[in-house]
């Protein structure tokens, strides 16, 4: 496993996913929705931050990061 620091997102939309990551695409469809509807556009690299990955992975918790700009 490697560590690596990321640089800080000056601005970014965010969700959380709960549930395993095999059933993540409906929470990021949800989440790429919102940018178009809230008048962003996603830059850059989406991350996904791991907040609880207990050994059943139903129960993970997942928050999903995507860099936006406003769209002109």
């Amino acid at each position: 496993m490697r560590v690596r620091d990321l640089p800080a997102l000056e601005q970014a939309a965010t969700i959380v996913h709960r549930g395993s990551m095999d059933g993540v695409l409906p929470t990021a469809q949800t989440l790429a929705r919102w940018i178009d509807t809230h008048g962003y556009r996603a830059v850059g690299y989406p991350r996904e931050i791991n907040l609880e990955c207990p050994d059943d992975r139903d129960d993970w918790v997942t928050e999903l990061q995507a860099p936006v700009i406003r769209a002109t």
